[in-house]
């Protein structure tokens, strides 16, 4: 039992051993791949510790007689082939010490088999079958053996075969492949024969073998087409460079993001300043301040009466204008402070309008940009109302 795991284990080895190919192939689809195998030669017991009636010992050349099979098989790999296959033994000589039975064919094996391609295994798939290769091949099969009716009952045994086919394929589409196949059959079935070499069958073999035409256009296996990545390593590269750039640029807004924070957490902290009304004798002509917090256009509550005086005057005094100048801060950006200032103006402007009645036409707004009066840079963030009394 031991010596028929042993052999079961290698033939799984071989069946389970496919690895060649050194580059991608075509995919192979389910009837890719297909060959049939013709072949004959001759079988005879390997020797045989035993004598005959004349004292003479069984041996290969003495008691040879012909066989003859079929094998159909399907290329897994360039390296690995899984097959099945059939042969018949003829009575042309006895075996073994047995008489010559009255049956043309007194034997047969019917088995599976694995083929390991050698030259594709430890060189690389070549792209197309080599001229010269070399297989090991391995398989398990059914020997049966055929005995009249009238000098005893047929025979069943298991048996196990280990052979080497040298191959030459043939043709520029190497669709056709002629084999030298020397094997060896054990006897696995009983204790006494187990892989025993007395009771071994030799076989040499010819075979002649057609490869079916693949759905590649070919009778074995291709490379797929070679890609250039040589784009796409370009684009990725760019997006790297890209990608770092963004970061860079991330880093410095999060940066400034944190500066206007703490800007603004301290404009918040500040105590409001509420200027008061300094009028010019005579000429009526006075300032009034609007204070803005960082980034915004408007009004606080805070800073509603500073709007409020103003409607009240231009109410007192109906011929009375005024010029409403908006200004912003350096913080942040250029183009959104420059829009900011001006809608600052106009915040005061539609408030005098539409919450104290006060006609458009006596309010003039105007955006003036970034602010540098005031050395707190807070201070800057601002409308300033000039009211004027009309001559």
């Amino acid at each position: 039992m031991n010596k028929f795991i042993i052999a079961s284990a290698a033939a799984l080895v071989l069946a389970g051993t496919a690895k060649a190919e050194f580059a991608p192939l075509t995919p192979s689809k389910p009837f890719d791949n297909y060959s049939i195998t013709l072949k004959g030669g001759v079988v005879s017991p390997m020797w045989n510790p035993a004598v005959d009636a004349e004292g003479k010992h069984i041996t290969f050349l003495r008691n040879m007689r012909g066989v003859a099979g079929l094998e159909i098989r399907k290329q897994i790999t360039p390296s690995l082939g899984l097959g099945v296959e059939g042969e018949a033994m003829f009575n042309t000589s006895t075996f073994n010490h047995q008489p010559s039975l009255h049956n043309i064919v007194d034997k047969i094996y019917v088995g599976g088999f694995g083929a390991i391609n050698l030259n594709n295994l430890f060189a690389g798939y070549a792209g197309h079958p080599r001229v010269f290769e070399v297989e090991a091949v391995g398989g398990i099969g059914w020997l049966h053996g055929f005995i009249p009716a009238n000098e005893g009952k047929d025979y069943n045994d298991l048996g196990t075969k280990f052979g080497v086919n040298f191959n030459f394929n043939l043709g520029e589409a190497k669709a056709w492949t002629i084999g030298i196949k020397p094997s060896v059959i054990y006897n696995i079935s009983s204790n006494t024969a187990q892989l025993n070499r007395h009771y071994a069958i030799g076989q040499i073999e010819a075979g002649v073998t057609y490869h079916f035409g693949n759905s590649n256009g070919t009778h074995s296996f291709t490379f797929q087409p070679a890609v250039d990545l040589t784009p796409y390593n370009d684009q990725i590269n760019a997006l790297r460079a890209e990608n770092a750039a963004l970061v860079a640029a991330n880093a410095d807004v999060v940066a400034a993001n944190a500066a206007l924070a703490a800007q603004l957490e301290e404009c918040l902290n500040k105590p409001v300043v509420t200027n008061t009304v300094v009028e010019k004798s005579n000429t009526l002509e006075s300032i009034r301040y609007v204070y803005y917090r960082i980034g915004s256009s408007t009004i606080a509550a805070d800073q509603k009466p500073n709007v409020e005086m103003i409607a009240d005057y231009m109410k007192h005094n109906p011929t009375s204008t005024v010029v409403v100048k908006g200004y912003a801060s350096k913080d942040g950006n250029l183009d959104f402070n420059l829009k900011l200032a001006a809608k600052r103006a106009e915040a005061v402007k539609t408030m005098l309008v539409s919450k104290y009645g006060i006609k458009a036409d006596r309010i003039k707004a105007e955006g003036e940009g970034i602010g540098e009066m005031f050395k707190e840079e807070s201070w800057n963030r601002v409308a300033i109302c000039i009211l004027n009394e009309a001559e």
